[in-house]
This record gives C-alpha cells, structure tokens and sequence, in this order.
C-alpha cells in the first residue's frame, strides 16, 4: 500500500479522536502539555493497536474470501466514512467532561478506534505488512488529537463536526479508490 494512502486512513481515522480532544480541551479550558500527551496518547495507541488486531483477524480468514475482498475492504471503508458524515451532520451534541481518569479515557480510545479495526482487516485484505500502518496510524492520531486538546482548548467546538465529516469524506474516497483499481479503471 503507499504511503500517501496510509496517511490520508490514519488522517481519516483520527477525526473521531480529533473531534473527542477538541470537546475534551474545551472542557479543559487552558490544557497542559501533560494533558495533550496523556489524551494523544490514549487515542494513538488504541488507533495503533485496533488495525493490527483487525488484521490479523482478516488475514485469518482471507483465502475464503479472496474472489470479493476488494468489495469487503471498500464497503468496510465505506461504511465507516459514511457513518462518520452521517455523525457529523447530526445535531445531537455530545457531553463532553475534563476528565482523563484512566475509565474514562478507555472507554473514549475504544468508542474512536472501532473502525480502525475494521480498516484493519481492510488493509488484511491487500496483503502486506501491518507494522508501518498501524505505527503511522499511531503516530498521526497522537498528533492529530494532542492539537485537538490544544485547539478545543483555543477555539471551543467549532471545528470537530467539520473534521469528523472531512475524515469520513477520506475513508469513503479511498473505498472507491480500492474498487476501482481492482476493477482497473486506473
């Protein structure tokens, strides 16, 4: 897989945990640095540890399904970026506390990356190796989540639902691109 597609899933992915760490710096009002990191890092290690676990279970079943995995990786991919945008135009509003209690945070990095595991088995699905993904995914929703603490703590909530559909319109462009080059319209 290359690398450009690698970064713009881990992008995509962090969006719920991007949307979660704006609320969580705007109940914070003026977060720390300790307090990005511990956030960041919440998020990036489950986002990390989803796909390859979600890997491991595609690539145990994949000879059975190799005739339509490409169908299975887009629709996976599909799915959760429409979910994503469909989240993100909803007007309910979630209740966000300052809490980074260590239940609080677990429940959060697992409510984020559930769909990491499904792109997990997406990813099963192309072959490969599952290392350089998932520590990229890692890495960028770490990143990607500490600026949100620091910006929800700068600019409130203003951004979160915008960045939610953006990174569900990216999971959704990158199932059709799967499709379409296995059905070899590029």
């Amino acid at each position: 897989m290359e690398l450009l597609t690698v970064v713009l899933i881990a992008v995509g992915l962090a969006m719920d945990a991007f949307a979660v760490s704006l609320c969580k710096g705007l109940a914070m009002g003026k977060p720390t640095i300790k307090q990005m990191l511990i956030v960041g890092l919440w998020f990036g290690v489950f986002q990390a540890l989803m796909p390859v676990i979600g890997f491991y279970l595609g690539s145990s079943f994949y000879s059975y399904i190799t005739d339509f995995d490409h169908w299975i990786a887009a629709g996976l991919l599909w799915l959760i970026g429409l979910n994503m945008i469909r989240e993100s135009l909803s007007s309910e509003d979630e209740e966000m506390d300052a809490s980074l209690d260590m239940r609080t945070m677990l429940v959060l990095a697992i409510a984020t990356s559930i769909d990491a595991l499904a792109v997990g088995i997406s990813l099963a699905m192309g072959g490969g190796d599952i290392l350089v993904p998932a520590v990229l995914i890692g890495v960028i929703t770490l990143a990607i989540s500490a600026a949100g603490v620091y910006l929800g703590g700068l600019f409130g909530d203003r951004f979160g639902r915008k960045a939610e559909f953006v990174g569900g319109l990216i999971l959704v462009i990158i199932g059709i691109r799967i499709l379409a080059e296995h059905m070899g319209w590029f």
